[in-house]
């Protein structure tokens, strides 16, 4: 009990509620300018001068050995942490400087791990805009490639679910639809196929295709099936670029 305690009154380091908004429609450049961090547990730098830029609507790749600081990258992007040294600039706007939900508004992550809620496909499609009109929801379905298997269940769009009731791939591009509602002009995709069987792989890569058009979008992976679409590899090591 006294662990659960001190737990829930642990203040975090970000406050949700300090900072300047966003515009409300970011154009999308994101820059890190001599970034350095380290994770408050540990004493070497996950991330060490780390110098680079997307521009807007371009999608590049993060590509290197587990450990080397690509998903610290998209962690910092979020501002779940804040960089030790250093810039992370989007739109030339310092993030440290902007309210963190303002900052996640904007940005549309598909994550390794798809995460569903004990709710019917619809509120788990709708999660992050939660007074999206149903023909929204079928709209970001349908580009997200997981309308045909909706509406196969047994109560489509209504049919309750849970973490265990579909397969990977269905998982997955629930999470896709979500990100696709959400609309962020940031999207950032970590290891989003990495646990996918071939055929569940190359439908989600098409909804991926589909939903990065003209979006900012930053990919972490291994295969190169998954980044070959990208303007760009960044190939890191030890938290440095090496190769791009």
């Amino acid at each position: 009990m006294v662990k659960i305690l001190q737990i829930t009154d642990r203040k975090p380091l970000i406050s949700i509620e300090e900072g300047s908004p966003l515009p409300a429609k970011v154009i999308g450049s994101i820059e890190f300018k001599n970034v350095s961090f380290k994770y408050p547990s540990r004493n070497d730098y996950a991330l060490d001068d780390l110098s680079f830029k997307v521009e807007p609507g371009e999608t590049i790749a993060i590509v290197g050995e587990s450990g080397c600081g690509k998903s610290t990258t998209l962690q910092l992007i979020q501002r779940f942490y804040d960089v030790s040294k250093g810039q992370i600039l989007i739109d030339g706007i310092d993030i440290k400087s902007v309210n963190p939900i303002s900052l996640r508004s904007q940005i549309a992550i598909v994550p390794q791990n798809p995460v569903i809620f004990s709710l019917n496909v619809k509120e788990n499609i709708r999660y992050g805009k939660p007074d999206a009109h149903r023909e929204e929801v079928i709209d970001s379905a349908k580009v997200a490639n997981a309308h045909s298997f909706i509406v196969q269940l047994k109560d489509g769009y209504k049919t309750e679910i849970r973490q265990n009731s579909l397969s990977g791939g269905q998982k997955q591009r629930i999470c896709i639809a979500r990100a696709v509602l959400m609309n962020g002009q940031i999207l950032l995709l970590d290891e989003a196929t990495a646990s996918l069987d071939t055929e569940s792989e190359k439908l989600v890569q098409e909804a991926l295709s589909n939903f990065r058009k003209g979006k900012t979008a930053i990919i972490v992976a291994h295969r190169l099936a998954t980044v070959k679409h990208a303007s760009r590899i960044l190939v890191m090591d030890q938290g440095k670029i090496i190769e791009n």
